[in-house]
């Protein structure tokens, strides 16, 4: 398939990178003895969770009931729902468990755990809980020191249901901008999760799960004494947050939006793409880091990060605004209308989430300049399942 068969906006990933992200985690993990149970939010797909999933005991994490069902259909059926459950999804989590999907939910409040066991007897399902515990007071989770921890799993095992551990995202860590920040929210991340699953076991609870995990943290850990199984996803795709956090190099992300150049604006010495806020997603999470890029690092249509630090500066429902980040103007010339240039994404998440399939540029592709756009062998892979909740 040549570039020219490719309608933009498209979402490209390199397939080498890709293998290389994969590879590093594992090979960081394999260091500690500590499995990873990806998280397929970030890839929404069959083929890259099956990469993802190799060399581990085969259990991933999802984010909503939707991509639990994708995955399970394709014999994935070890899932962590990592987010708290609402009460209103419980029957359908009940269905789902009776038709063979082994699916941990998570809660960290007393009256989500009620509710869970309420469910449970009601239904006839043992669910099987982590509870979230709080590391860092940046989202969701209970105190390891919290009287409601010992309280939440009371009430979970008085009701039917199981609780099986205790699982701590740090959030927190996404705020770094420095190595010693990021390893101390590694070795914080891991010392609260330690911590709660120990207050648990004096309380007369089996912790068969302590679950820790995010990007950041999984590339900076260094002590996971304690700890059964890491979550990352954004680490296969890797995206300018990660790059500014350090976490990675650009040239390690892996997912990129193919455009088109559609106008110029003349006055302001800028350019327009077919790439807006509904390819690009309106994150800007790299506004808060030391460099900020818009709404998303342009490279040409290769790959290469172009000359002067280009940037989509603005976006628009379907129009993405192409300036550079020192503000001199473009020379239009460098910009044809049709030139073809790819945009790396601030949260490969976010973006990668606004598409209904991707296209894999295989190692043998050299690259989407080079004629050749090697589709996921069943493989430009149709997302709709995946989104949704």
């Amino acid at each position: 398939m040549p570039s020219s068969g490719l309608q933009t906006p498209a979402l490209l990933v390199d397939e080498t990178r890709f293998d290389r992200n994969v590879d590093r985690l594992n090979a960081r993990l394999h260091r500690f003895g500590v499995p990873l149970r990806p998280h397929l939010k970030t890839i929404k797909n069959v083929e890259l969770a099956l990469h993802m999933l190799a060399g581990h005991p085969g259990g991933a994490a999802v984010s909503t009931l939707a991509e639990a069902d994708h995955f399970f259909a394709a014999g994935i059926t070890d899932l962590l729902y990592a987010v708290g459950i609402a009460p209103g999804k419980l029957d359908d989590v009940a269905r789902r468990i009776h038709d063979g999907m082994r699916l941990t939910l998570i809660l960290d409040h007393p009256d989500a755990a009620r509710a869970v066991a309420e469910a449970a007897e009601r239904l006839g399902t043992p669910f099987r809980v982590l509870l979230e515990v709080d590391a860092d007071r940046q989202r969701a989770g209970i105190r390891p020191d919290d009287p409601e921890l010992i309280e939440a799993a009371r009430i979970l095992r008085h009701g039917g249901a199981r609780p099986a551990g205790v699982m701590v995202h740090a959030g927190g860590s996404y705020a770094c901008r420095d190595r010693g920040c990021l390893v101390g929210a590694a070795q914080q991340e891991r010392d609260v999760a330690v911590s709660a699953a120990e207050a648990l076991r004096r309380a007369g609870f089996e912790v068969p799960v302590v679950s820790v995990g995010s990007t950041p943290t999984a590339m900076y850990a260094e002590d996971l004494t304690g700890v059964t199984e890491v979550r990352a996803g954004v680490y296969a795709f890797m995206d300018l947050v990660m790059a500014g956090l350090g976490v990675c190099g650009t040239d390690d992300i892996a997912v990129s939006v193919l455009s088109e150049v559609i106008g110029h604006r003349r006055r302001q010495g800028e350019v327009l793409i077919d790439a807006g806020w509904m390819a690009l997603s309106r994150d800007r999470g790299t506004a808060e880091q030391r460099v900020d890029y818009g709404y998303g690092r342009v490279c040409d249509e290769a790959g290469q990060l172009l000359p002067a630090d280009v940037i989509v500066r603005a976006t628009n429902q379907e129009h993405g605004i192409v300036a550079r980040r020192d503000g001199e103007p473009l020379d239009r010339a460098d910009f044809p209308i049709g030139r073809r240039l790819r945009i790396l994404p601030n949260h490969a998440c976010a973006t990668a989430g606004q598409f209904e399939r991707m296209f894999l540029l295989g190692a043998h592709g050299d690259s989407i300049g080079g004629s050749i756009v090697d589709p996921i062998v069943d493989s430009i892979v149709p997302l709709a399942r995946c989104r949704g909740w």
